[in-house]
């Protein structure tokens, strides 16, 4: 009988006190067999660690590496992967928690796939602070592609990123997550869908967390550094792109970030994606014209997305 391939969970722990002990027993209670779990703690300041070690006692397999300073995900996530073995790798963020069945679902979708395939995403639940339901990622996020999805990330939004589980040759390949930039999942989808293919399990299989000190919950606020990192991956994009298809879908991305910088205050982001949208279209729409003649002047109209958002969510 063949043996199970290894797979590697790193647990991403920063200030999670609150939830890493569910996060951790949701780990354990995997039914796979062949695990391998890599808790990296990036230099928590609250009762993390104290709660690592408990669990570090009471289960030896665990390994613990500490990054000594704050890195930011992307290089502790790099620190976690390179220090693991096994053939698939899951980025496990400890403020989330895994549904029992989730690694063996997802190997046993991938020993029916080719090799070609390079990651395997999910349904996903979607949990409050204190970890009451709120809805589905399939809810809100309809037709998740299969096979070729590069066109796909490109122009819209449909991973729920901690739902996936990667071959360990794709982050070899790509040598691992991008560490100049503030967040990874972006980058990896354009990179990795470029030469892999990604297939869906229609399950749930995660709990992602929404929390007021969750990563994207600050997305487009005045001055944060991960729209910034958002411009960085478009240009990777531009460069990488060759069909019309994937031109007209990298330009649709830039029209949506474009205009929430823009709304956003974030003058020199949106000025930056308006420049690359020009460059792809030469002539963009009228409406994009005027939006960048807005933002040369830094004239600010940012009550109109409050003001939407405040019609469209309620807040």
């Amino acid at each position: 009988m063949t043996p199970l391939p290894l797979v590697s969970i790193v647990c991403l722990c920063y200030n999670h006190e609150r939830f890493l002990r569910p996060a951790l027993d949701s780990v354990l209670a995997q039914t796979y067999p062949n695990l391998e779990i890599v808790i990296v703690d990036d230099s928590s300041t609250d009762g993390s660690v104290r709660i690592i070690e408990e669990y570090l006692q009471q289960h030896p397999r665990l390994r613990f590496i500490s990054t000594g300073t704050n890195l930011g995900n992307t290089r502790a996530f790099n620190k976690g992967w390179r220090a693991s073995r096994g053939r698939f790798v899951l980025d496990f963020a400890t403020d989330d928690v895994l549904l029992p069945d989730r690694v063996t679902q997802q190997v046993e979708q991938f020993q029916r796939l080719g090799p070609g395939y390079g990651v395997v995403y999910s349904d996903a639940e979607y949990i409050s602070d204190d970890g009451q339901h709120l809805y589905l990622h399939s809810q809100k996020y309809t037709a998740a592609p299969d096979g070729n999805v590069f066109a796909d990330v490109l122009r819209r939004y449909f991973i729920c990123p901690p739902t996936m589980l990667m071959r360990r040759e794709v982050l070899e390949d790509l040598q691992g997550y991008d560490e100049a930039l503030a967040y990874e999942d972006f980058d990896f989808w354009v990179r990795s869908a470029r030469k892999y293919q990604y297939a869906y399990l229609p399950q749930v299989t995660t709990q992602r967390r929404v929390h007021q000190h969750s990563l994207s919950s600050g997305w487009y606020q005045k001055g944060n550094r991960l729209l910034a990192s958002t411009v960085q991956v478009c240009e990777k994009a531009a460069r990488l792109i060759q069909t019309p298809e994937e031109r007209e879908a990298l330009a649709v991305r830039l029209k949506y970030e474009a205009r929430h910088a823009y709304l956003s205050g974030n003058f020199t982001e949106a000025g930056q994606l308006l420049g690359m949208l020009k460059n792809l279209l030469g002539q963009p729409p009228f409406m994009y014209r005027f939006i960048s003649l807005l933002n040369r002047g830094k004239i600010d109209l940012g009550f109109l997305r409050a003001l939407y958002y405040r019609w469209r969510y309620g807040r």
